[in-house]
C-alpha cells in the first residue's frame, strides 16, 4: 500500500514548553511549518518510487525538493522530541558518560554546542551526532540538510531556522539557545545513543 506520511502530533501541549517556547511558537512552527513539509512531500512524491519508502530512506536516497521536505519532516520530527516539559539540566546515564569522555565536561559541551549555532549563517540545524568511531561530535546543517546524508546518528537538534524562535525571542537567538538547554530533553538523547547497541530501533522515525 503507498505510503502516506502524516504530521505526527507534538509529545507535549502546546503550552508545555512556556516560558521557553511560547503556545504561539509551537502552534505556528508545528501546525503551520513542519505540516507544509509533510502535505508537500506527499505532493511530490505522488507517482514516484519514493511514495512507498520510509521517510529516512527518502531523506537518505532523494534529492531537490523530495529530499528538502522529506529532510524537514524528518528534522522536525527528531526535533519536537528533543525538547520536554521535564527536560534541561545536566545529563544522566550514557549520555552525560559520553559527554565527558568526549567533552571532557558538560560545561565545555554546552559552550561548544551554543557557539556553533550562534555561527550558524542563515536557517539550518545544531546537531550533537555519534560518529562511526563511537565518538560524540558537534556539527551544524544548513536549510534542511541533516547528519542522515553522513551515515551520522542524530543524537540531540536545536532547531535554527527563524520561525523557530522569532515570535518569542525576535532575532536574539543567543537568547533561545538559553531557553533550548532549560527544556532540553536528555532521555530521548540517552535513548538514541542507546539504541544504536540495541537489536531494533526504539523509536518509529528510526526505521
Amino acid at each position: 500500500m503507498p505510503m502516506v506520511h502524516v504530521l505526527p502530533d507534538l509529545p507535549y501541549d502546546l503550552d508545555a514548553l512556556e516560558p521557553c517556547i511560547s503556545r504561539e511558537t509551537l502552534a505556528f512552527h508545528h501546525g503551520e511549518h513542519h505540516s507544509a513539509y509533510v502535505k508537500k512531500l506527499n505532493s511530490l512524491t505522488e507517482n514516484t518510487g519514493f511514495r512507498e519508502q520510509p521517510l529516512k530512506d527518502i531523506v537518505k536516497f532523494a534529492t531537490g525538493n523530495i529530499f528538502n521536505n522529506a529532510a524537514q519532516a524528518w528534522n522536525h520530527e527528531f526535533y519536537w522530541n528533543c525538547l520536554s516539559p521535564q527536560g534541561g539540566g545536566e545529563p544522566v546515564a550514557a549520555i552525560a558518560e559520553a559527554i565527558q569522555r568526549d567533552f571532557n565536561s558538560f560545561e565545555q559541551f554546552r559552550e561548544e554546542f551554543t557557539q556553533a549555532a550562534m555561527r550558524l549563517f542563515g536557517s539550518g540545524w545544531a546537531w550533537l551526532v555519534l560518529n562511526e568511531e563511537d565518538k560524540l561530535n558537534i556539527m551544524t546543517t544548513t536549510n534542511a540538510d541533516t547528519p542522515l546524508r553522513e551515515g551520522l546518528t542524530p543524537l540531540l537538534a536545536c532547531d535554527i531556522w527563524e520561525y523557530a524562535y522569532y515570535l518569542d525571542y525576535r532575532n536574539r537567538r543567543q537568547d533561545y539557545l538559553e531557553a533550548f538547554w532549560s527544556v532540553v530533553n536528555w532521555d530521548f538523547a540517552s535513548r538514541q545513543l542507546l539504541a544504536i547497541r540495541l537489536p531494533e530501533p526504539l523509536l518509529a522515525y528510526n526505521q
